[in-house]
């Protein structure tokens, strides 16, 4: 079995200016790699290197100073082995080659706002200097991770107060009865289904579905997570919040179930390129129309 490594060559960090997220990753993974992995940045349209990247990296150790924007055209194919893009409201830029791809979607800290003071643009670079820290730290953290044990099943479980009600609707929402229960527990078992396991960060703030601590089922597409409202309507399932498209963060088509408990379960498709490409200026949520409740369903 080999290792679950993420990455054993060349990382490049791309953005659309390559003159501040990109250049900070550079800047950071350098200091944090050193020399077991090498890295580079470019950009779409290069133009130079931020004052303020340079100016909060300072603060860290790391020296911008001799750092250029460049263009990702000048990138040799053959040098790269993982491309990580940092564009979240500008479309990113292209990279040719088999390579393994991963997108750390963050904000553009180089605003054009005028009436934001330097304190205020510093606060910008600095929150995403330490953002990307942290996802740095965490891709270092699996680089030569050693062979481990071959796992096959994963658990994860959820405290219920009613059993009987609770597994009725994990019944009817994963589409398959417990394997066996008994008074104290249901076993689902099913193996054609994904794991989407997360780890939330202890950081001190209340955990609750819009911190990732939630359980989640992902279905084919739109037309599946409408379906899935009306189904839940006419199965007598709480829905917290009804079909909608969201375009902060991950873009999603969504719906928010509520188990007998109250936890909350968010059925959710990916988006196609289309309809990526048609999302609203302002990113507010868009709702999405609900299909007629079908005949005949669970009591």
């Amino acid at each position: 079995m080999s290792k679950p490594s993420i990455t054993d060559k060349d990382i490049l960090f791309l953005c659309v200016a390559n003159s501040a997220r990109s250049q900070m990753a550079e800047g950071l993974a350098r200091k944090l790699f050193g020399t077991r992995v090498a890295v580079q940045s470019a950009g779409s349209e290069p133009s130079r290197v931020n004052p303020f990247a340079i100016e909060v990296m300072s603060e860290v150790g790391v020296d911008l100073t001799t750092h250029r924007s460049k263009s990702v055209e000048a990138i040799d194919p053959a040098s790269v082995g993982t491309v990580i893009t940092l564009c979240a409201e500008e479309v990113c830029p292209a990279f040719l080659g088999k390579v393994r791809r991963l997108h750390w979607g963050l904000p553009d800290p180089a605003s054009r706002d005028t009436s934001l003071s330097r304190d205020e643009m510093l606060a910008r670079f600095r929150t995403a200097r330490d953002q990307i820290q942290a996802r740095l730290e965490v891709l270092d953290a699996l680089i030569d991770v050693p062979e481990g044990p071959r796992p096959e099943e994963f658990h994860a479980s959820v405290r219920v107060k009613d059993l009987a009600r609770s597994t009725r609707f994990y019944t009817w929402l994963l589409g398959a009865p417990p394997k066996e229960w008994t008074h104290r527990y249901a076993t689902f078992i099913t193996p054609g289904l994904r794991t989407n396991f997360v780890l939330v960060v202890s950081d001190g703030k209340d955990l609750h579905h819009d911190t990732l601590f939630h359980l989640g089922v992902a279905v084919a597409d739109k037309d599946a997570v409408i379906r899935a409202h009306s189904l839940a309507r006419s199965a007598g399932v709480a829905v917290h919040k009804p079909p909608r498209t969201t375009w902060r963060g991950t873009p999603l088509h969504e719906l928010w179930l509520e188990d007998p408990d109250g936890t909350l379960v968010e059925v959710y498709a990916r988006l196609t390129a289309d309809e990526l490409d048609a999302r609203p200026e302002d990113l507010e949520p868009t709702p999405l129309a609900s299909a007629p409740t079908p005949s005949g369903g669970p009591r």
